[in-house]
């Protein structure tokens, strides 16, 4: 099985740390992103590995080199201006097109989600699949009697199980290379489209961890999930 990540943002919100060093390359609990991801991705039967590269995409490919280092193949899609994930897609195409289906994994997340369920869902008349988890919500919430106020409980930063967001993981099938755009998100052009094609599914994944790195916070924040799951000691 193969899959893309796509390891070419700027991280802008994570300055200075990525004004020397990459976002996927910057590290949480120890170990650097990618790193979590190439891993995860080899539980998951994944040995076929395509990093669609841009910004220091060079100490990316020193840092990982062909992969063998976990076990994996990698191979590097460069994108010499700005693309876009459907863009970023699209120009790794001549990695890809020889199988079936792939995923495509932004270069930012941690998490332990299931890929082969998520692969397992993409089937007859569906070109892909969108990852979802639910909303965590960003503050801690009161419980109280509405009456009374009377305080029940505080909960820390809740998931919200009545909305599910992009996970930022996908199964796409081969034929979605004939919709991606040159330049653009694949979020704003091809998934909309298959939406309304009904050919696009949402795989929900409820009791997992998941967290993108986006900001400072975050680091911290995703090596605290990591611990409370037992991964990390």
């Amino acid at each position: 099985m193969k899959a893309l990540i796509l390891a070419g943002g700027l991280g802008e919100r994570l300055r200075p740390y990525t004004e020397k060093v990459p976002k996927p390359l910057l590290e949480v609990a120890g170990k650097p992103i990618l790193f979590w991801q190439i891993e995860w991705l080899k539980k998951h039967n994944v040995d076929n590995i395509v990093l669609a590269v841009g910004y220091l995409g060079e100490k990316i490919e020193e840092t990982i080199g062909d992969g063998s280092q976990f076990g994996v193949k990698v191979d590097y899609s460069y994108e010499r201006e700005k693309l876009g994930t459907g863009g970023a897609i699209k120009n790794a195409r001549s990695y890809l097109e020889d199988t079936k289906k792939f995923f495509v994994i932004n270069g930012d997340i941690i998490t332990n989600i299931n890929l082969t369920k998520l692969s397992d869902k993409v089937e007859n008349g569906v070109l892909g699949g969108i990852a979802v988890v639910p909303l965590p919500s960003p503050y801690g919430i009161i419980k109280f009697d509405e009456t009374t106020g009377v305080i029940r409980s505080f909960v820390e930063k809740p998931k919200l199980p009545d909305y599910w967001i992009n996970a930022g993981i996908y199964i796409l099938k081969r034929e979605i290379f004939d919709m991606l755009p040159d330049k653009g998100d694949i979020e704003k052009t091809a998934f909309p489209k298959l939406a309304e094609e009904k050919k696009l599914i949402a795989v929900p994944f409820n009791d997992v961890y998941w967290k993108s790195v986006d900001t400072h916070k975050d680091i911290k924040e995703a090596a605290r999930i990591l611990k409370e799951n037992g991964v990390v000691d």
